[in-house]
């Protein structure tokens, strides 16, 4: 029972978005203005992206006032479905201190200026289904990160360097989205390549044991609040592995992991604790079979199970991340959205009640940005359709008047997070 007040967050403003032609959404400042711009890229139809990998076709680039800053290709009509990752990316690849956007368009890899959308640089992929998604990677243990990682589903990696020279190639099950980190402070990135722990080389360290289907999610952090980072897989199961592989709990409480999120959503709690997404009743949208069902779950951070959604309504593709800081409070929410089912996207607190709703509601087709949009240090939100952007805020606000109240104020960063982009969200809760 929702004992708690669920508060409609501010829309602080709006934009169309339909000349971007239903592209996926990605958040960078990409001029450098002092101010994130969203970048909308379009991937290509008539595939089945469950076995076959996307690649773009159309990127547009929009200020949060809704100017069109610049477009690179063509919409198509028909454009490809959200049901796996784009082969895309906003990074400062070149380290020139401006951020480029790297996308697979026309079978290379593209390297496209974010202030202007112009080429800068193309190279040949690896192999003609190397784009599944873009890793970026620190492979070399330079100050900079520059190494790319492609992959195709689902099976095939390959790490590139700069010149885009292929450094090494991994074959495995590894999943949808492989998460680089250095998890053990040698100055280089490990790659969990979904059930295999990599070195910098390629080489595998240790694997996962038992474990079925693939890695759907994750993320690092230090769960059990004794000082180390520790991995989180999200799957058939969901598990907790410490940096040298050894397996320290396994919640085996849900039918189907989709998704897993580490935050400190308990306050006082010890350590970090993982939200989750369940696949309760799996639907079929390429068989027209919408009646599944989903539910989050949470568990703390020794793997035991604090509560479960006894969800009414259907609704199977829910994406569950976190979302720290909202409106400055310096919380970690459960962000939740596409659920269908007439629930709109929202934030949840520990008793997986919501209590902060985004009312965009297009059935399980909006989706979620979030950041610090305007280096304010605290983060808000962007909903998207196919042809509308709503951004909100924790308070009332006008666009115009935090653009520019930061102008003039430098850059801001890009951080690890919107360098990843994925839509199966995982990430780094970082050791204070």
């Amino acid at each position: 029972m929702n004992t708690n007040k669920t508060v409609p967050a501010a829309l602080i403003g709006s934009f169309d978005i339909s000349a971007a032609g239903h592209g996926k959404g990605f958040l960078g400042d990409i001029n450098g203005d002092g101010i994130m711009e969203v970048v909308f890229v379009q991937a290509d139809g008539d595939i089945d992206d469950r076995y076959v990998p996307h690649t773009v076709t159309c990127v547009t680039a929009y200020d949060l006032l809704g100017k069109l800053l610049w477009q690179a290709g063509k919409p198509v009509e028909k454009p490809g479905h959200f049901g796996a990752d784009f082969p895309a990316q906003i990074y400062d690849f070149d380290n020139d201190g401006k951020l480029e956007v790297l996308c697979v368009m026309d079978g290379k890899f593209c390297v496209l200026d974010g202030a202007t959308g112009k080429e800068k640089a193309k190279y040949p992929l690896p192999d003609p289904e190397a784009h599944d998604c873009i890793i970026i990677a620190n492979l070399t243990g330079k100050e900079h990160a520059g190494e790319i990682i492609l992959k195709n589903r689902y099976f095939d990696m390959w790490a590139m360097d700069h010149d885009f020279n292929v450094m090494w190639k991994h074959h495995g099950n590894i999943g949808h989205f492989p998460y680089a980190f250095d998890i053990n402070g040698d100055g280089f990135d490990e790659v969990m390549a979904g059930y295999d722990m990599l070195d910098h080389n390629g080489n595998i360290l240790w694997s996962c044991k038992d474990l079925e289907d693939h890695a759907d999610c994750l993320w690092v952090g230090d769960v059990n609040g004794d000082g180390k980072y520790e991995i989180a897989v999200g799957g058939s199961v969901t598990c907790l592995y410490s940096a040298d592989g050894k397996e320290l709990w396994r919640y085996d409480g849900s039918i189907e992991s989709q998704h897993v999120a580490l935050g400190r959503f308990i306050e006082g709690a010890p350590g970090l604790q993982l939200a989750g997404l369940d696949r309760i009743q799996r639907g079929d949208g390429y068989k027209g079979q919408w009646d599944g069902k989903d539910g989050l779950f949470l568990v703390d951070s020794e793997g035991k199970e604090v509560l479960k959604e006894d969800r009414k309504t259907k609704g199977w593709l829910t994406i569950a991340d976190t979302l720290s800081n909202w409106n400055g409070d310096g919380k970690d929410h459960i962000l939740a959205y596409r659920r269908g089912g007439g629930v709109n996207p929202g934030l949840y607190n520990d008793r997986l009640e919501p209590v902060t709703e985004f009312p965009v509601n297009f059935e399980g087709e909006e989706y979620v940005l979030h950041a610090d949009l305007f280096g304010r240090g605290k983060e808000d939100v962007i909903v998207y359709t196919r042809t509308e952007a709503y951004i909100f805020s924790g308070e009332a606000a006008d666009v115009k008047t935090l653009i520019e109240n930061n102008k003039g104020k430098g850059a801001l960063p890009q951080p690890k997070r919107l360098y990843s982009q994925t839509l199966y969200p995982g990430g780094c809760v970082y050791i204070k």
